[in-house]
């Protein structure tokens, strides 16, 4: 339900009259629009308790609820290549949260902002039925060539994902170091893996116009993670999705060591969109197991 809305809503944006500063809208990680010389990317993303976390069982923190809505949002930034700037939040504060819940989450954002180099530069507080937060980040690039969308995948480039799938870290580091070194080693396509690797290539592979093969059993399994069904539909991996030819193998490594040692495995490559799954899975992607043969799977959607 939450896609076909996204739908909804991208047709009625396409009825209107777009800025003419408007690089990049919706359908991507963020938007892009010129601002005088630079460009300011922008990702808006929200948590909601009850939905995205549980405080009254202890399942999560207030502090780690700040640092995964700020991280949640600076890992779009991340799958566009951008350099992070600034961030503003806004808090909804239910009776029951109170002051010292809302700024625990405050210093939880703060930690992970002090070590991304984000600016928290301010943002809103209402009063809310439950405690919420919804984040804006804006990064900047210098040029449209330094920044990466979805829709550039071609048939025959490999598929990477950085780091582990699967576990659902509370306290999830953005690859924003690794997306700007993916952007500048010449990846075609890129993705933050928030809703679960099945569901978000399938939004690369659509955005593109192909289909992503992806071999399961070469999946980078997370610690405690049980196999490849859990990794490829966990969701909140925050890990990066992308795309290289096979000739920018070797200096996307390269860069991606000197960017900080992130691993990288190669999970599959890109074919033509008439190999698209007829039946399994989502659009634009198929996921095979060990013996070739096509699983559905999905990642994570909000339903209401």
């Amino acid at each position: 339900m939450e896609r076909s809305l996204i739908e909804s809503i991208a047709a009625e944006l396409d009825l209107a009259h777009p800025s003419q500063r408007l690089v990049r809208g919706i359908g991507d990680d963020a938007a892009v629009v010129r601002s005088g010389g630079a460009l300011c990317v922008t990702s808006v993303d929200a948590m909601v308790e009850g939905v995205h976390f549980r405080l009254d069982d202890d399942t999560d923190s207030p502090s780690d609820v700040g640092w995964r809505a700020l991280a949640g949002a600076l890992s779009d930034l991340a799958a566009m290549g951008a350099r992070a700037g600034e961030a503003y939040i806004a808090l909804g504060v239910s009776p029951q949260s109170g002051e010292k819940r809302a700024l625990e989450l405050m210093r939880g954002a703060l930690e992970l902002a002090a070590r991304t180099e984000t600016t928290i530069a301010g943002g809103d507080v209402v009063a809310a039925p439950v405690l919420s937060v919804c984040v804006t980040v804006v990064g900047w690039a210098e040029h449209e060539s330094e920044l990466v969308g979805r829709d550039g995948a071609r048939a025959g480039d490999l598929i990477g994902v950085t780091g582990e799938l699967g576990s659902r870290p509370k306290r999830p580091l953005p690859r924003l170091l690794e997306g700007r070194a993916l952007a500048r080693a010449g990846a075609h396509a890129m993705i933050d893996l928030s809703d679960g690797l099945a569901a978000d290539a399938g939004h690369l592979g659509e955005s593109s116009g192909v289909c992503l093969q992806i071999e399961l059993e070469r999946l980078p399994l997370g610690e405690s993670v049980a196999g490849w069904e859990q990794a490829a539909t966990a969701g909140e991996d925050y890990e990066l999705c992308f795309t290289v030819a096979p000739g920018a193998r070797a200096e996307a490594e390269r860069l991606l060591r000197e960017a900080g040692g992130a691993q990288v495995s190669w999970i599959g490559s890109v074919a033509p969109a008439a190999q698209a799954p007829g039946r399994a899975g989502a659009p634009g992607v198929s996921l095979r197991d060990e013996r070739g043969e096509e699983v559905p799977l999905r990642g994570f959607e909000h339903s209401w």
